[in-house]
């Protein structure tokens, strides 16, 4: 089947390449020519495990294309994706105008039937609008049916999400859409399910705030460890066990980020109030996230005493490990904070230290983890990178100046670690 894919983010880069991956011939759109043109000659503009090699095969087998041109791309297939960014706006609430800019593009291309498919993550009862758009420039009346079918991809997993999902969500408004939306995903096994549109869209606001909420619970629970004395990771474990609740999301830590959790929750929050809810609990779930990077900062703070003239090490600086991406990180909101309290902040990650230097120019950047504790009053973990658990941890002791040791993921198992001297403090534990 012929898919366009009109965005080549995070998002519709990875769905276009697996479409093909599974066999469809799929052209990618892209109005940055920049991106189409490093895509075009074999780059990749993103960070995501074996995506290169998946564009790489799936370009020289003649599935997968890259152009700039809009109308190409809807003239040659059936299925034209939405996959264009949504960044929220200065309230919260995200900025829509690239898929309405995308709907009266592909309403004036059109020709023949298409179905046109929001990709991107909208608030609920986006589906009319974009229908009402193409009408509106629909110019030789072409037929068409809108349909939704929200991503539940993971930077850093992306390809095994995309291949291996949990579910696949299909909002139709027709039967024709559904049987072909359903032959489209036919090599993917897993469960389908065919929903209203406006079902389909909240599905995906709904995941992601429910996620967020059981991990700001198990950051707040993680509070109430450390003042009891109990340990949150044999709490989340008892907790995970029962299979009402599951053991997935429940890592407490140094707080989510990324562009769709923060984005997402707060979007959510924003549409609940259009339709005349307010939805307290994800209020309180976004401000514990927030609260919980700065307890980062006092943690460290309780032991080197003063954070003025302070040598802070940073290990990690991507929202999670296995992306480059640096959006919402709670490293930024950890290292502004000590940067504000006269600390001075030096910083590695594996793969994401350009992108940060685009956000944070201003603090040292280290080729590896050795050269962060060189000095440092005190280490911070943010990312839980898997080269942070493999360090030679008596070598960074040594080369710090104080061994105080602040693990914002939990990696390090508290007694080893106080073994080995460090003045070390956990999360919950």
């Amino acid at each position: 089947m012929k898919v366009c894919m009109i965005g080549t983010g995070y998002v519709g880069l990875v769905s276009g390449t697996c479409f093909a991956e599974i066999g469809h011939e799929v052209i990618c759109v892209d109005n940055d020519k920049h991106k189409i043109d490093v895509l075009v000659k074999g780059g990749i503009p993103i960070y995501e495990p074996g995506l290169d090699e998946l564009v790489a095969r799936n370009m020289k087998a003649g599935r997968l294309s890259f152009t700039t041109k809009t109308r190409e791309g809807v003239d040659q297939s059936l299925f034209v994706f939405i996959a264009v960014g949504t960044p929220p706006k200065d309230d919260g609430e995200p900025d829509l105008s690239s898929i309405e800019q995308v709907a009266a593009e592909i309403g004036a291309a059109m020709r023949g039937y298409k179905i046109i498919v929001e990709k991107s993550t909208v608030p609920v009862q986006t589906g009319r609008w974009v229908r009402t758009v193409v009408e509106r420039f629909n110019k030789h009346s072409a037929d068409f049916d809108v349909a939704s079918n929200p991503e539940f991809l993971r930077e850093g997993s992306a390809i095994d999400d995309f291949l291996h999902p949990d579910r696949v969500v299909l909002g139709v408004e027709s039967d024709r859409a559904e049987e072909n939306l359903l032959e489209l995903y036919k090599p993917i096994e897993a469960p389908k399910i065919v929903t209203d549109i406006a079902s389909a869209e909240l599905i995906k606001h709904a995941s992601n705030s429910f996620l967020s909420t059981k991990i700001s619970f198990i950051n707040a629970l993680s509070v109430i460890c450390e003042k009891s004395g109990a340990d949150v990771l044999r709490v989340a474990e008892g907790m995970g066990l029962d299979k009402r609740i599951g053991r997935a999301f429940l890592n407490a830590g140094a707080g989510f980020g990324g562009f769709c959790f923060p984005k997402d929750l707060k979007a959510f929050i924003g549409i609940s109030a259009k339709l005349g809810y307010d939805f307290r609990l994800l209020k309180e779930v976004e401000n514990i996230n927030e609260e919980q990077m700065l307890r980062i900062v006092k943690k460290t703070e309780d032991l080197v005493w003063n954070l003025r003239d302070k040598k802070i090490g940073i290990l990690g600086l991507a929202f999670k490990p296995n992306t480059d991406d640096m959006r919402f990180a709670p490293s930024i909101k950890i290292i502004r904070a000590l940067e504000k309290e006269g600390a001075s902040v030096k910083a590695y990650d594996p793969v994401a230290t350009e992108r940060a230097k685009m956000v944070m120019p201003d603090i040292e950047y280290c080729s590896n983890p050795y050269d962060v504790a060189e000095g440092a009053d005190a280490v911070v973990l943010v990312t839980e990178w898997d080269e942070f658990k493999e360090l030679d941890m008596r070598k960074i002791k040594t080369a710090m100046r104080q061994p105080v040791f602040v693990d914002g993921r939990n990696v390090f198992e508290p007694e080893n670690m106080k073994k080995l001297g460090f003045i070390y403090t956990g999360i919950g534990r």
